[in-house]
């Protein structure tokens, strides 16, 4: 697997063994994710991230040689949080990444501050990424115009968010679906 864009393009990251345990966002898929990402944030210089269920962390790395200010993993397995901080090492990005070793869902009620991108690849058909949507709209830590994107099997149906919260664009590529969520600012009364 290797960066598709940014600073540290073409670069070989580690993904990790054995499909059952990780299902690796393919190149493909990543460069539409980022298309989608730049047509709503077309600078990433100030923006933070969050990788939920992070996996390898290619997602966050991919934001962060792109420009992105900083990135947070989560992942609750070790052999996962251990893969990310490897690849964060690799391309030296570690000064402006955390990585947290636990349940990602716990973690979306912890947060002070708001993300702009949030990308979310849980395991499929457990539940988690619907929970994990409910709770980023229930305590609200997407920024103003941040965008979320959900990754799932392409005849998953996703719950419809409260406002401001709301779905932007869907992408199908072959078996899978990436949704892309916004957050709308709120109009003062």
């Amino acid at each position: 697997m290797r960066i598709i864009g940014g600073e540290w393009r073409g670069r070989k990251i580690e993904e990790p063994r054995g499909r059952d345990v990780t299902r690796p966002t393919t190149d493909r898929v990543r460069e539409s994710i980022f298309s989608s990402v730049y047509s709503r944030l077309p600078d990433l210089t100030d923006v933070i991230v969050l990788d939920a269920f992070a996996g390898s962390g290619a997602l966050g790395i991919e934001a962060l040689s792109r420009g992105a200010k900083s990135a947070l993993f989560v992942d609750k397995r070790a052999d996962a949080v251990k893969l990310v901080r490897e690849n964060l090492a690799l391309c030296h990005l570690e000064e402006n990444a955390q990585v947290i070793c636990g349940d990602s869902l716990a973690a979306l009620g912890t947060q002070s501050g708001r993300f702009d991108i949030i990308f979310l690849d849980p395991p499929y058909e457990s539940g988690l990424l619907e929970q994990a949507m409910e709770k980023i709209a229930q305590f609200d830590i997407l920024s103003p115009h941040g965008i979320m994107v959900a990754e799932s099997p392409q005849n998953q149906t996703l719950p419809e968010l409260p406002a401001p919260y709301g779905l932007y664009r869907e992408y199908r590529y072959g078996k899978i679906k990436v949704s892309i969520y916004h957050r709308a600012v709120e109009e003062e009364a």
